[in-house]
């Protein structure tokens, strides 16, 4: 089976938000669709072992934030490959606060959900929400998955609903590559003493040198 085909499917970026313990988390998705228009529902798809996830359960409502092609890298990095039972996502991000939630100013819109609908899907659960409140902040184009692989060469974590596990291949160069452990983003050439992951932040004694 060639699983590259799923590449083909359309997808968006998206930041995932919710409440847990009062507490503002978040996480990066891809799998958002509308279901219905009347009423507006939106269904999402989390990692049964993300802490979005406990979140959304707890809170019972969520919002999706649409990400535009020139997000910072950094959140992605914050949102994507860190987890928000250790960090305060939000906390280093600029934001406006609607409906007791911390919107990114840097979002083209978001939709705020209450939960009506969640299914099992033994690794990640879909949870299908109806739009109870929505603003569009820019005219900006919004950031495909296909734009976030091929344009900001950015990976998938292993708990995105559409990650596949392969081997990371590097072209043949004189220069050194070294590979982020963390989000499997590739350097080439030496790194200075101060550099950090432009997709996850990891510091530079984390990376690993590859041939």
């Amino acid at each position: 089976m060639n699983k590259d085909v799923l590449r083909d499917l359309s997808y968006g970026v998206y930041v995932i938000s919710s409440k847990k313990d009062k507490r503002d988390v978040g996480c990066i998705a891809n799998s958002v669709i509308q279901i219905t228009s009347s009423p507006i529902t939106l269904a999402i798809s989390i990692n049964v072992d993300n802490f979005t996830n406990q979140a959304i359960n707890e809170s019972k409502e969520f919002v999706c934030m649409i990400l535009p092609t020139d997000i910072d890298n950094n959140v992605i990095g914050t949102f994507g490959f860190k987890t928000s039972a250790e960090v305060d996502k939000f906390e280093k991000m600029d934001i406006v606060e609607v409906d007791g939630y911390p919107i990114l100013k840097d979002a083209i819109g978001y939709m705020r959900c209450k939960l009506i609908k969640q299914v099992d899907m033994n690794t990640h659960t879909i949870f299908i929400g109806e739009v109870i409140s929505a603003d569009k902040l820019s005219t900006k184009e919004s950031m495909t998955y296909a734009y976030y692989h091929q344009v900001k060469k950015g990976k998938s974590p292993a708990k995105a609903p559409t990650y596949i596990a392969s081997e990371e291949e590097c072209e043949t160069s004189n220069q050194k590559k070294y590979v982020c452990p963390i989000c499997g983003y590739v350097h080439e050439g030496e790194m200075p003493d101060d550099f950090v992951c432009p997709i996850c932040g990891a510091p530079k004694k984390v990376f690993k040198e590859v041939s």
